[in-house]
């Protein structure tokens, strides 16, 4: 018997907080999109067997979480790995719970993602594994989660305090330059250590405001202007915490193709996702064509190439089932 995960990529829009100054830490917001998938086939084994890196390293770990004797992992469909889509925790959940159901058990997912080093900073990405849509998580309480990264399993995934269906209507551009992929590992943990040290609190009390005056009344009320509005100053506002790690506000060539897309009226509302280099504009399905346009645009503009995609929202959970 065979189980196969699919799942999406997820656009993360920025943090709340960034400084130890105030009572939380982080708390990300971000929306599940519907394209691109990460497709995985699980059986039971013995051993590990698969030619994918990412499921050899968490299917080792999960095999001796769940103390069973192996798996057999078959990778369909991939993400792009550490541009923006949040491909290390959807590789974790996937293989955690295809894993989980080829042998009779319940995934956990929430409890056993921090002993697999996932569901830490941001929640987003479990969140949208579970249930898709617009999340905003609570981050971590600033005493517990500091700047040093805690050892995996030591955190609790934070929760999901505002959780939206994305009205049908809405799309979401995807622009990805062939570009250098964006922060992992190591080096993110030195340079979001860095950016937490000095952030100032000043900046996490604008975003708050936004989140709680646009974002939520915008998507709550399917107010897509105001709503692309929101997460282009959010994104803007995290990326002055950034500056300093990533080269500007947006890391180039970034922020020449969101200035491209921010003049168009086809686009809503643009920014980085996450690290980068993915880029993402906010539209609906009516101006879908035009602002792929735009973004091609957008490339040329900045002198680079890749690809341009419009996507809807995604507000389900990831499909869980029997291979076909």
């Amino acid at each position: 018997m065979a189980v196969r995960v699919t799942t999406t990529g997820r656009i993360h829009f920025g943090f709340q907080n960034l400084s130890l100054a105030h009572e939380r830490l982080y708390g990300s917001l971000g929306v599940a999109v519907e394209q691109p998938r990460l497709v995985v086939d699980c059986e039971r084994a013995d051993g590990i067997h698969t030619e994918h890196p990412d499921a050899e390293r968490y299917a080792r770990g999960v095999v001796d979480l769940l103390d069973v004797p192996g798996a057999r992992i078959s990778v369909r469909e991939a993400l792009p790995r550490h541009i923006g889509f949040g491909s290390g925790t959807q590789f974790a959940a996937a293989v955690l719970s295809g894993i989980a159901r080829v042998y009779g058990h319940d995934p956990c997912l929430r409890e056993r993602a921090p002993l697999l080093g996932r569901g830490g900073r941001s929640g987003v990405g479990i969140a949208t594994f579970q249930t898709g849509g617009f999340v905003l998580d609570a981050g971590h309480p600033a005493t517990r989660f500091t700047a040093e990264r805690p050892r995996d399993g030591t955190w609790t995934v934070p929760p999901v305090i505002a959780r939206h269906s994305i009205p049908d209507s809405w799309r979401f551009l995807l622009v990805i330059p062939d570009s250098e992929p964006g922060k992992s590992g190591k080096k993110e943990d030195e340079d979001m250590r860095s950016v937490v040290e000095r952030a100032s609190p000043g900046i996490a009390d604008e975003i708050t405001a936004i989140c709680a005056r646009k974002v939520l009344p915008a998507i709550a009320e399917d107010d897509l202007s105001t709503f692309g509005a929101g997460v282009t100053e959010i994104g803007r506002l995290n990326g002055a915490w950034y500056a300093d790690t990533q080269g500007g506000v947006y890391r180039p060539p970034v922020g020449e193709i969101v200035r491209e897309l921010e003049s168009d009226r086809a686009i809503d509302g643009a920014g980085q996702s996450s690290w980068g280099p993915v880029v993402y504009g906010v539209t609906d399905r009516e101006r879908g064509a035009t602002a792929r346009e735009v973004g091609q645009r957008a490339l040329a503009a900045a002198g680079v190439g890749g690809e341009v995609h419009v996507v809807a929202g995604r507000n389900d959970g990831a499909k869980i089932g029997h291979k076909d």
